[in-house]
Parts: structure tokens; sequence; C-alpha cells
């Protein structure tokens, strides 16, 4: 799953049927232009909520008021009681901000949701195309007067965002105004509730590391850092809840819970909704005694009150990630020498190193999984020809496997199935409105994953029921090259991802050819199917043994197709003949690539020695699962399927394994750990 944020339900481009032309998007997209105005059926009407937004405004001085599309803790994944920019404006796209004056009311989003936010929006908004906060403060420069005030959450701004702001209002005469109170809940009349009996703890078979164990090791950092820190505060979500070995239910997709911790040397505060903990839970968390392993359970809304009470004390210093943290929490964390900052909490960076449990039951669930994806592509092979299968009944099939394997919890994201040009566009879901028919003319891209109590998934495989173009398989080996070149590099710890990623498009840059998402990000243990600070991106931490991540090169022809090869790998150590700290990437997502599409003269003997052990890897340890499930058949197509290759045609045109590392030693170089 490309790593950028929420994949939603509606497409961008696609509509109904197998056709997609600019005289459908003139039917579908409002024209603000006409009079009266055409409005779509799928557009929403906002004069209400707009209205009442800004009766609440006035009492407060704001001349605008700004909407950010996120939680209280930063979250990709937001529960629907958070979705106050999709309330406010009809869009529900996952990357946006609006922005509201007495007047005026606009969105901000990218390219890929431009077309959505035609069709979901009515007359009051106006769309702007550039994202960046400068573009949002310009317009707020125009239409706010002289000396006002522009307000905005606290508890929805980051550090950066608000720092952004504030460095773009400079010397224009305008400022921002901190309004604790969110103006949207206020006129949000039917607004979801937080759902009940959120909270469960983990089975010992899946632990490790007892939550007591873990509070005294990040403690243990606490008292290594020279900063000397007194407290350390939890804001995103997956760190309460790894650091209690507790999940929930509140985020789509994600087994989050609303939480704050504030972790000092002798005490634990634990902020969340009090009345879902059951009486076995506090038990579990040793809430009705005193001291060091105790914890002390808090209303989640107080957590901003008792904040500002530790600070008040003499002599303590707060620890922080500030990637996390919100504005809200941050300014109340004065002076300055109370604060400690770091990108990552300790927390997020521990969480990020599997322990040997969390490694092997990580590796099984990839296993079943694996077994769920093999049933849901020989199902297509079957079906596709047939001509009666569509996109969303193809997600709803992987999703109807996975929930029959053991210990499944639910998908971890909204799958990405998409066929022809759907596929092109790399954050399609479809939706009864948009689903295409399945064909044997067309590529397919399905993007899946799930969870389960011992792990989270995510693999995308790419596949060709008829007679793939020249082209279509040039560029699926080239992303099937990006791919092996990553998996099988060999590096030394503490090497950042960004320093090797490119290896995932060289043999797509030697054609011409590239892709605009990111390459991997981190996979958790049943957590977010995003998990940060693991990846290849330039803030990511670097690698270390333990650490799981996606590998997942892509190429998308704009209204053709769409290829992805996506797979999870584990970080493990080598043994290399004179270096004894290196390491290398061991896949775990277990499910052959389509054979029709992999033109083994462009693969080098080193990759194509590389996926013929990959597919012994996956006839090792999926067949003896397909047996145990007893499917047979599934076990059959696998084997067709993991038949090794031989080479054959001309030789690779990507180099050997000697000259593929010099770009990488060149990286390292430059930014040695």
């Amino acid at each position: 799953m490309p790593s950028y944020g929420w994949l939603l339900a509606l497409s961008l481009a696609a509509l109904a049927g197998n056709t997609i032309c600019a005289a459908a998007y003139e039917q579908t997209e409002r024209n603000c232009s006409l009079s009266p105005p055409y409005l779509p059926s799928t557009a929403v009407n906002t004069t209400l909520q707009l209205q009442e937004l800004r009766e609440r405004m006035l009492p407060l001085g704001i001349s605008a008021y700004v909407i950010p599309g996120t939680d209280a803790h930063l979250s990709e994944y937001i529960a629907p009681r958070d979705a106050r920019m999709a309330f406010m404006t009809g869009f529900t796209g996952s990357a946006g901000t609006a922005v509201v004056t007495q007047t005026k009311a606009a969105l901000w989003t990218d390219s890929r949701y431009w077309v959505q936010a035609e069709r979901q929006m009515d007359c009051n908004w106006e769309l702007e195309k550039d994202v960046s906060i400068s573009s949002v403060a310009e317009w707020l420069i125009s239409e706010v007067p002289l000396g006002g005030q522009i307000g905005f959450d606290p508890f929805l701004f980051s550090l950066k965002t608000q720092e952004d702001y504030d460095v773009s209002l400079q010397s224009s005469n305008r400022s921002l105004k901190s309004v604790p109170a969110n103006l949207v809940d206020q006129v949000w009349k039917g607004r979801p509730p937080i759902p009940p009996d959120s909270l469960t703890r983990l089975p010992d078979r899946v632990i490790q590391r007892s939550w007591q164990m873990k509070v005294e090791h990040i403690r243990n950092q606490m008292r290594d850092s020279p900063y000397q820190p007194t407290a350390l505060l939890l804001s995103a979500l997956d760190e309460t809840a790894w650091l209690f070995n507790l999940r929930g239910n509140d985020i789509p997709y994600n087994p989050f819970f609303y939480s704050y911790t504030l972790l000092t040397m002798d005490q634990i505060w634990l902020f969340l909704h009090i009345e879902r903990v059951t009486g076995e839970l506090k038990a579990y968390l040793n809430a009705s005694c005193d001291g060091p392993l105790c914890v002390k359970l808090k209303s989640y809304d107080t957590v901003l009150d008792h904040l500002k009470n530790y600070v008040a004390q003499p002599g303590v210093k707060v620890w922080i990630g500030t990637e996390y943290t919100n504005y809200a929490l941050y300014e109340i964390i004065t002076p300055e020498d109370k604060l400690l900052t770091s990108s990552y909490s300790p927390v997020l960076t521990t969480k990020a190193i599997k322990d040997v449990t969390e490694q092997r039951i990580l590796r099984d669930a990839h296993v079943r999984d694996a077994v769920a994806v093999i049933q849901l592509l020989m199902w297509l092979e079957k079906a596709v020809p047939e001509g009666k299968e569509t996109e969303l009944t193809a997600s709803e099939y992987v999703n109807k496997c996975r929930s029959k394997q053991k210990d499944s919890r639910g998908p971890s994201f909204d799958t990405i199935s998409a066929s022809g040009p759907n596929a092109a566009l790399a954050h399609y879901s479809p939706t009864e409105e948009t689903t295409r028919r399945l064909t044997v003319d067309e590529m397919y891209l399905i993007d899946s994953g799930g969870q389960y109590l011992d792990g989270t998934t995510d693999i995308t495989r790419t596949v060709h029921w008829g007679i793939p173009t020249a082209m279509q398989k040039e560029a699926f080996t080239r992303v099937l090259m990006g791919n092996i070149e990553i998996s099988r590099t060999i590096f030394p710890s503490g090497t950042r991802g960004v320093n090797m990623e490119m290896l995932g498009r060289r043999a797509l840059w030697e054609v011409g050819l590239n892709y605009g998402h990111g390459t991997g990000h981190g996979v958790g243990n049943y957590f977010g199917v995003h998990e940060w600070p693991v990846g290849f991106q330039g803030n990511n931490i670097p690698f270390r043994a333990g650490m799981f991540t996606s590998i997942e090169p892509g190429y998308y022809k704009e209204n053709d197709f769409g290829i992805r090869i996506e797979d999870v790998a584990v970080i493990v150590p080598v043994q290399t003949k004179y270096g004894h700290n290196f390491l290398t990437f061991d896949t775990v997502s277990l499910v052959p690539y389509d054979r029709k599409l992999i033109d083994t003269s462009l693969l080098s003997s080193e990759q194509l020695q590389w996926l013929n052990k990959y597919y012994e890897t996956i006839r090792r340890l999926v067949g003896p699962e397909l047996d145990r499930q007893e499917l047979h058949e599934e076990k059959d197509w696998m084997l067709r399927n993991t038949e090794p290759f031989i080479a054959s045609g001309s030789p690779a045109s990507v180099c050997s394994s000697s000259l593929t590392l010099i770009p990488l030693a060149v990286a390292l170089l430059h930014n040695i750990i």
C-alpha cells in the first residue's frame, strides 16, 4: 500500500462502467458557472453548517477558521467522529485543509482528489489546487483584513503546521488565534459517538514483553538521556497501545483507542475513556495501587489540565516526540527549559524493532495471509473469463478469504482493487458507483492487507489474464527488478532507507519510467499498516535488524494501466566475507508473481537466482499451510506458479550486482550513520 495517507473509497477519475471519458466528467462534476449552478447527486449541501459555523466565529473575533483533516493525535487514519473537514465540505478525501471566512469557503487538496472534490462539494466552496501552507496563507492574507485573527484548533495542528503558518503570516499584520473548543464539533449535530467496549488486552501467546517490562525499558532510556527528562508524554495512539499491550477499535482499520500517557520515573498516568475500562483491565493495569508500576486512570479530556499542573512543578522536564504531539499540548510546556524534543519518542523507536516473538508471529501471519491471496488469484483466474466479476467483488472476495483465517481481525486498510485505467490511480478503491468489470484484456492490481491478532499484512500483486503488451511486460519486469534489487541488497546496519531507495527505481529510470509514491513503509504487529518511523523516506530512522518494512516499486501509465509489486520484508543480519555488522531483507510476503508478465531476458543471473530462491521459500512455507487447511486445488495452483525460471534471451539490461551497488555506496559516503 503506497505510503501517502488514508486511502479512501471514492475514485478520482473512474466512473461506473469500463470507459473513462471527458463527457462522463462533465455529467458528474459540479458546474458553478451556470445559473443556477449544476450540482451532481454526489454533491453535499453545506449551507446550514457554514451558516452555523460563521455565527460561532463572530463572538470570538476571528475573521477565518482553519479546519484540518486530522485528529488530536495527528493520525493517518481518523475515526468518523473526527472527519470534521468532510462534514463541513462534503469532500471525503484523506488529504486537505478547509478554511471558512464570513463570506467565502475554500478547500485545498492535491491532484489525486481534484475530481472527487468537484463531485462532492457544492458551490459554497472554492477548490484550491496548491496544497502548500504558504498557498493557504496567501489566500488568508487576501481575504482577512489587516489586524484580523485566524482561528484554529490547537489539538489539530502539529508543531510544524503551526510554525509554517506563523512564518507564512509574518509581516502581514494577521495572526493565528488558538481556539481549543472546536467550532465544528459545536455545529455537528449528528457527530458519531465513540464506540463502546473498545479495549482488550493481547493474549500472552503473542507477547514476549509484559507492559511492566516495556515501562522499565523506556524509563531506562529516560535515565540514559543526557538531557535528564523527568517525564515522557505519549500522544500517538499506537504508542500507548504498544506500551500496555492493549488494542481498541476507535479508528477504522487500526486497532487503536483514544489515549495519552504521561510516564515519569515513579508514576504512570493513562488518559482514556474510563467508562470503557472493565474491572479485569483495571486489575491488569494495577489501577488500584500506588507505586511505580501502578497505572492511574484519568479521563481522556483531562490530559491538558494534568499536563499543565505537572509542568508547573519545579525541576521537571517533559520529553515529547514532535511528529505526533499536537500544538495544544506543546504550547503549555513552558518555559523552554522544561521541554525536551525529538522527532520520535523512545516508544516509537523501540517499537520499530520487533522482538523475537513479534518477528515469529508476524511471519506466521503472513503465511496465513498468503493463503487468502492465493485463493483470490486462483478464483479470479477462473472467474474473470466468464465476465461476471468486478473490482468490488474481487475486493470483497479477498476480505472474505482473510476472514476465515486464524486470528483474523478484518482488513488493515480499504482494499485497492483496480483494473485497466483505474489501476493508474494509485489511490483508487472501488465503490458501487465506480467499480469496473474485470476482463482478460486489461491488467489488474490488487493491494490489500489483513489485521490478525499476531500481525498486520500488506501485499500488492498485479496480474493479466490475457496477452499483455510488450510495454506492459517490460514495465512489470522492471518494477519486479526494482523490488528484487532492494530485497537482495546487503548494507551496513544503520543505513537509512532513503540512501537505497533508488535501487527500486533504477531499472525503470534506465528506460525513462518512474513512480510518484514512496518505496516502502513500516508495518506493525496488529497495529497500523503504515507504521512510522520505519521506511525509505528522508524522515525515517536508520534500518536495524528486526524492523519490518514494505518494498513497493510501481509504474502507472495514465488512463491505461498500473503496476505495483509490494512485499513486506524483515531486516535480518547477514554473514559477509569480512564485515560482521551487515544486514539484508528477508521477504515474508509469500505469493508468486504473474509469470506471463515476467521477461526473464531482462533479469540478471543474480535477480533470477533470487526469484527462484523466493519461490522455493513459498513452497516450503505456504505448502504445508495449504495442506493443513486441505486446500489441495490452491496448492496445485501455487506449485504451478512457483516453478523455477530458466534464463533466456539476451543479457540483462540492468548491470550486475557490483554495479548496482555503486550508487548506494556513493549515497552512504554522503550520509554514514
